[in-house]
């Protein structure tokens, strides 16, 4: 693959990546504040505690890509190291879902408050994503596996 390519992929990741930062460091503070005031139940403070959460695995993942993209730089795309890169994105995508899982029923709750069905539907998206990602990230590392261990064969045959 061109150097150009995966230049345009890490910047692409670095640009996935500083939104969500900002967001974290800046927009969901004050968006919990806020949250905060308005329902008076404790549902915020954990709802929020747990969309903090789901930045570690999203963090991990994005990680995860950029050195799937530098081993691809580096002519080192069908390794092992790449499989346990896919392996982590994929386990990071699980962790991503079975948090934004959790949080459904604390968004159940603001959405009875708030008479907003729309929000569950939100959050269904959200786990359902992870998952897409998850599945994704198993199947090529599966591939990426067998075309390791056919690789492996032929060097020994030669």
């Amino acid at each position: 693959m061109e150097r150009g390519t995966t230049l345009f992929l890490k910047v692409t990741l670095l640009l996935l990546g500083i939104p969500v930062l900002a967001l974290c460091a800046v927009g969901l503070p004050s968006i919990a504040s806020n949250m905060a005031e308005e329902y008076e139940g404790s549902a915020v403070y954990p709802l929020f505690g747990i969309i903090y959460a789901t930045a570690i695995p999203y963090f991990t993942a994005l990680y995860q890509s950029f050195r799937l993209l530098n081993y691809i730089d580096h002519n080192i795309a069908f390794s092992e190291r790449s499989v346990t890169a896919l392996k982590k994105i994929k386990y990071s995508a699980i962790a991503f879902s079975v948090l934004y899982v959790g949080s459904l029923p604390f968004l159940y709750l603001i959405a009875d408050q708030d008479d907003a069905p729309g929000l569950i539907v939100i959050g269904m998206v959200l786990v359902f994503g992870g998952m897409v990602i998850a599945f994704f990230a198993a199947v090529l590392e599966r591939l990426l596996k067998n075309a390791i261990d056919i690789k492996s064969e032929n060097d020994l045959t030669v």
